[in-house]
């Protein structure tokens, strides 16, 4: 019973979340990837059929499967996601009035680009260390 109540949680959540990503594509202040990678993860727990729908993807199947393999990003999508949060953020806190706003938005912006940037570039393999799996077995449907 418990077990089962997880996975619809899981999948209504990773749904959610494939939601927020998709709006992110058209609303930059929505990070797209984060949201991506969290479906990925959910659907991964509860739905094999959607996480490899997800990872089929042209998109964004790249770079959940680097991800979850490797624990990395490519470079150009880290610098692009870079970009996108600096214009994104220095468009808005043009446009809005209020001065606590602009620092709020100020905050958010240094919070999303600490994160962004903290995100290797390096797959795990070449990094040395311990080499642990990254990737998130499929269960049972």
């Amino acid at each position: 019973m418990h077990r089962a109540v997880l996975r619809w949680v899981l999948f209504v959540a990773g749904w959610v979340c494939v939601a927020l990503g998709t709006v992110g594509v058209v609303m930059p202040v929505l990070p797209t990837t984060p949201f991506l990678l969290l479906a990925a993860a959910c659907f991964a727990r509860s739905s094999p059929r959607f996480h490899r729908w997800l990872l089929s993807t042209k998109l964004f199947g790249p770079l959940i499967e680097n991800w979850q393999r490797e624990r990395y990003i490519e470079k150009r999508s880290k610098r692009v996601a870079l970009v996108v949060v600096a214009l994104t953020f220095t468009s808005s806190i043009l446009i809005v009035e209020p001065i606590a706003l602009k620092w709020m938005l100020v905050g958010f912006w240094a919070t999303c680009t600490f994160f962004i940037g903290r995100l290797s570039t390096i797959p795990r393999s070449q990094r040395g260390g311990p080499q642990q799996s990254a990737v998130v077995t499929e269960q049972g449907s």
